[in-house]
């Protein structure tokens, strides 16, 4: 008898060791970048990993959420609208779709979000921000609303698009389409609006009905709220952006953005930094550790670390490190062993991989050789897989003494979102920067025309 109930204790605990974890959203379990699986594989073969599966997708930047051995996405064709599609993460089979209107074409045309997937529902945010609940057992909306309309957003122009460069009137359709990442938190759906009447907004997940909103706060940017802990407690970080210097309605228009904090569940103010010099915001805050957030920008302004201290009943938020030196144009760096690592790729700057410590001292940085831009990384059994923004797939061992890559392969097709113009010249002729998702071994990849999975264990 005791022998069988060791059997049965062991196979239980093997069996434990080898569950998937879903990847249920934007940037992971915990939205840093970070997956608990293990098993990882320490090197590739000469033909680099193998691809499972692949599927065709329309062109775009966002990225898939994984549950219950399921995938989803938020595709998109600009002359029609968005279509939220789920595939069978083992094969890649489409199990089902819902679309709906919604065209329009901004520069760097294409998707924008990451669904995320909690309880029985699937929640979108999408191009010209409509929000999504929809059911994954009916595979229809329980209810839907516009995070951007709904609060004195102008809708895109006639035919599409958002406003061009040049002073634009309060409520304009962002340059750049809504783009928004949504969070679930308890009850609660939360996304940033940026409009004129809202600057966060949080709807009860299951009815849509508005819980909180708080006023404007501040210029429009393209990043997603994000949690911290301060003091143990959870703290809803919002960044907003400065002043455009190619949208300011005056010449001496010179405003900085800020990092605000928020209570997650009423919305009240808890704190503010009022120094971030970021034209286009575009990454979330992180956790840092110790009441530690850091924020990372692009277009050659660096990153900023701010550490909240209570002071009597207050909170405040005062900067440790400013860099130009650090940086990350689209997304989070990855936190590993006391260090960050990012890819600072900007307009015109290539910087590569970075490597910073928390006192915002550079360690390394791979500047082209090998070139790292915009891609998206994975911290992952003590290894990062990261793309580059081209066409290329990493593994690497994060060391804060050198880059350490393990294996690279292509495996991204070459062609950008939009490789003509300004935008061409910008983002260059590949633009593979969508995020990553990872579920039992099985690494989601896109660019755009394909989606492809991965196997990234032993």
């Amino acid at each position: 008898m005791k022998s069988a109930y060791l059997s049965t204790v062991f196979v239980w605990a093997m069996a434990s060791t080898v569950l998937a974890a879903d990847w249920p959203q934007f940037l992971g379990p915990q939205r840093n970048s970070t997956s608990p699986e293990t098993g990882l594989l320490r090197s590739w073969p000469d033909a680099g990993p193998e691809v499972l599966w692949a599927v065709e997708v329309g062109r775009g930047y966002g990225g898939p959420a994984i549950s219950e051995g399921k995938a989803y996405l938020l595709d998109r064709e600009d002359e029609v609208g968005d279509t939220l599609r789920c595939f069978d993460l083992n094969d890649g089979k489409e199990l089902w779709s819902y679309a709906y209107d919604a065209p329009g074409s901004v520069m760097f045309p294409g998707s924008r979000s990451v669904p995320t997937v909690d309880a029985g529902y699937v929640y979108t945010c999408g191009h010209n921000g409509d929000v999504y609940c929809i059911d994954t057992n009916t595979h229809q909306p329980v209810w839907k609303a516009n995070v951007w309309t709904d609060f004195a957003g102008k809708p895109p122009a006639s035919g599409g698009g958002g406003g061009g460069f040049g002073a634009s009137e309060l409520g304009s359709f962002p340059i750049w389409a809504v783009t928004q990442n949504p969070l679930v938190y308890g009850d609660l759906l939360i996304l940033a609006s940026q409009a004129p009447d809202a600057g966060v907004v949080a709807y009860d997940k299951l009815s849509g009905d508005v819980k909180w909103k708080t006023p404007s706060l501040g210029y429009v940017g393209y990043v997603s709220p994000n949690l911290v802990k301060i003091d143990g407690q959870d703290h809803l970080v919002m960044v907003t952006p400065s002043t455009n210097p190619f949208q300011r309605s005056s010449p001496n228009e010179n405003n900085r953005g800020k990092f605000i904090g928020l209570d997650p569940l009423t919305g009240k103010q808890l704190w503010e930094y009022g120094n971030w010099n970021c034209h286009i915001s575009v990454a979330p805050a992180i956790d840092a550790g110790d009441n530690r957030v850091m924020v990372v920008g692009g277009y050659e302004l660096g990153a900023t670390m701010v550490k909240i201290e209570k002071q009597g009943n207050e909170y405040v938020a005062n900067e440790v490190f400013t860099t130009e030196e650090f940086g990350d144009q689209t997304k989070p760096p990855v936190l590993h062993n006391g260090h960050f690592y990012a890819q600072y790729g900007t307009n015109n700057r290539r910087d590569g991989l970075v490597c910073m410590n928390m006192d915002g001292e550079i360690m390394w940085k791979t500047k082209r050789a090998p070139g790292f831009n915009k891609g998206s990384m994975i911290l992952v059994d003590g290894l990062i897989l990261a793309t580059d923004g081209e066409k290329s797939l990493y593994l690497i061992e994060p060391d804060p003494k050198e880059f350490k890559p393990l294996s690279s392969a292509e495996r991204l097709g070459a062609g950008g979102g939009d490789s003509s113009g300004i935008a061409g010249r910008i983002g260059g002729g590949t633009q593979n920067w969508a995020p990553l998702a990872l579920s039992d071994g099985k690494l989601l990849i896109r660019d755009h025309a394909q989606m492809k999975c991965v196997k990234v264990v032993k």
